[in-house]
């Protein structure tokens, strides 16, 4: 994150003597990120972090790969996933590369009897339904339509819904899209100064970002579940404390929300290419946020997007709300695949549609990936097989 954040209890020099009111000592711990080189944040716990009881079972959760090397546009139905009641076996990776996978989870209930870490890549949640608590190590951040939840690699938490239900009338309720990157994620370095702050031609700044502010601090021993992922296998690892003990902290590092709803579009008086809704980055591939914006103004001005070549990159487009105008037939949690190699363009006819449109009111989520997704058994449960055809006139 690109900007300091304090929160709780901390001493006024780090690495010195810090100490409980029985006198005992407050335990440091370095979170960071990139061995010592990237964003970190200084921890101050009740307890040893380090206290392992007991290593259990693991869970291999590779994704079964179904298509390797694909050349062929497909639509996926991502509301179609099925719902299941714990938030890990929710978790459905249909699109994957070495650098991130991109997975939909429609979990029934909260996180329950355990905690998870990821400790091999940064979360981007984005929250297409439901709301509640995301609750961390470092803080807690409410949630709702249109979130995104930045959770770096590391980092220990909870899903609390609102919505949470163990009946299957519950199974719309929560609906998430979820990006987990290998690669740090950061604001785009266009917008930063060389301070690392956000610029006035920004589509949004640093309050427009969500902080944790609220800490919960529990001084408790016993035995507490923490599932941690590492190289596509889920741990059960049992501490003698638990996790959430940090009285306070200061740094770069921490979760954050931001809403898709603040991000400010950027327009012109022809239409604009897909860099100008870059909301996130990392080396290996972009995350945009497509909004409710008006068209462009200029009096020929054709707003439908122009065909244009995926050379070097596969495009996935995360359909969340509203009026999709290049698109026929695309309707809310619909996915849409376009892979390096081959153009691509708007539908038949909605070139047509958009000439004289002022506005619209879509909103989506795109990934643009630098090395070739493959495709999972998960993902092709969910396939429209017969996309790539939609263009013949």
């Amino acid at each position: 994150m690109p900007f300091y954040h304090k929160l709780g209890k901390i001493p006024h020099k780090r690495h010195t003597i810090f100490r409980k009111p029985d006198g005992s000592l407050y335990y440091e711990q370095l979170f960071g990120t990139v061995g010592f080189d990237g964003m970190s944040s200084n921890i101050y716990h009740e307890h040893r972090p380090t206290q392992v009881k007991e290593i259990k079972n693991s869970v291999d959760v590779a994704p079964k790969i179904a298509v390797g090397n694909n050349i062929k546009s497909y639509r996926f139905h991502g509301f179609k996933i099925t719902p299941e009641n714990d938030y890990l076996q929710s978790r459905k990776t249909v699109l994957t590369n070495s650098d991130c996978s991109i997975i939909l989870a429609a979990p029934e209930q909260s996180t329950k009897d355990y905690f998870y870490k990821n400790a091999d890549a940064d979360e981007l949640i984005f929250i297409h339904k439901g709301k509640g608590k995301l609750r961390t190590h470092l803080g807690n951040l409410d949630f709702k339509y249109g979130d995104y939840l930045l959770v770096p690699r590391g980092t220990i938490y909870k899903m609390d819904f609102d919505t949470s239900t163990s009946l299957s009338a519950g199974s719309e309720d929560n609906r998430l899209f979820i990006v987990e990157s290998h690669r740090p994620i950061y604001t785009p370095k266009k917008y930063r100064n060389w301070f690392g702050q956000l610029l006035e031609h920004s589509p949004y700044c640093e309050r427009d970002i969500r902080q944790p502010q609220e800490l919960e601090t529990h001084d408790e021993k016993g035995e507490f579940l923490v599932k941690i992922k590492k190289k596509n296998e889920i741990f059960d690892v049992v501490y003698a404390t638990h996790p959430f003990d940090v009285v306070g902290y200061d740094g770069f590092n921490y979760p954050y929300a931001f809403s898709i709803h603040d991000f400010e579009p950027i327009t012109g008086r022809i239409h604009q290419p897909p860099p100008v809704h870059q909301t996130f980055e990392t080396d290996a591939f972009v995350v945009c946020s497509f909004v409710p914006r008006l068209y462009d103004y200029h009096p020929e001005s054709i707003p439908a997007p122009y065909n244009h070549s995926n050379i070097d990159s596969d495009e996935v487009l995360y359909y969340v709300d509203g009026d999709f105008m290049s698109r026929n037939d695309i309707a809310a949690g619909h996915i849409s695949l376009h892979p390096a190699g081959i153009p691509h363009g708007p539908h038949p006819g909605a070139v047509e549609r958009s000439i004289g449109k002022e506005k619209t009111d879509e909103l989506a989520v795109m990934v643009d990936t630098f090395k070739p997704l493959m495709l999972t058994e998960d993902a092709m449960k969910i396939a429209d097989d017969s996309y790539h055809k939609s263009w013949v006139e």
